[in-house]
């Protein structure tokens, strides 16, 4: 089942002798399930691609399809409510709430739309993501490799069609960072939903089941894993 479809996708900055073409037409999809990474040198347009497809950025030409539904087509503030119930958003910073503990805060979208946590799946989420012991932990009290894992939860929790994690390992040392992207393919794959992440570190593609790289805001699929 075909959960992103990215179609043109052109993003100019500037105008005349400064402009910037951040993205050149950029086409691709992804299905349920997948896990793609896109690497690239600093300001190839990686994090450009992901805030147009996560509707954070307006593309100045092109569309983007998620679970069928046309984001640009959208107006904003039912662009703003299906973000929120379609697509999860890990960064690199955590951006948790430090006076809500660690169940509070991945729960904490689900509290915005007014539904109530389903206390099996919250458990469950906890034990994938190995902070059933920290649950009642304030951010303060953990690591930055567990307030990461916080953040996984948070983005995972509304069980979106699309997680979008923009260098989620940045902040973390190497053994943190290859236990994140490991969590995090984990949890992709047990619930089954499709994650698109972008870094600058190649040795973070391995578990990924698609690369591309994004050169000069032209973007190529180096191959299936």
């Amino acid at each position: 089942m075909e959960i992103l479809k990215v179609e043109n996708l052109v993003k100019v900055y500037g105008l005349g002798e400064a402009l910037v073409e951040a993205l050149k037409g950029v086409s691709f999809s992804m299905q349920r399930g997948e896990f793609g990474v896109v690497v690239g040198a600093s300001g190839s347009g990686k994090s450009t691609l992901l805030n147009c497809i996560g509707g954070l950025d307006d593309a100045n030409e092109g569309k983007v399809f998620i679970n069928g539904r046309d984001l640009y087509a959208m107006g904003e503030n039912e662009r703003t409510i299906f973000r929120r119930q379609n697509i999860g958003f890990i960064f690199q910073s955590f951006h948790l709430i430090p006076e809500l503990d660690v169940e509070q805060n991945m729960i904490f979208p689900l509290l915005l739309d007014y539904k109530k946590p389903d206390q099996k799946q919250v458990d469950e989420m906890l034990e994938v993501l190995g902070l059933t012991g920290r649950r009642k932990h304030l951010p303060g009290q953990l690591s930055g490799g567990q307030q990461q894992r916080v953040a996984i939860g948070r983005a995972l929790i509304t069980h979106p069609a699309l997680v979008l994690a923009d260098e989620p390992t940045g902040n973390l040392d190497s053994k943190s960072s290859q236990d994140v992207m490991d969590l995090l393919c984990r949890a992709s794959r047990h619930y089954q939903q499709t994650v698109l992440m972008i870094t600058h570190n190649m040795n973070l593609t391995a578990s990924a089941d698609r690369v591309f790289r994004v050169t000069d805001g032209n973007l190529k699929e180096l191959g299936v894993q």
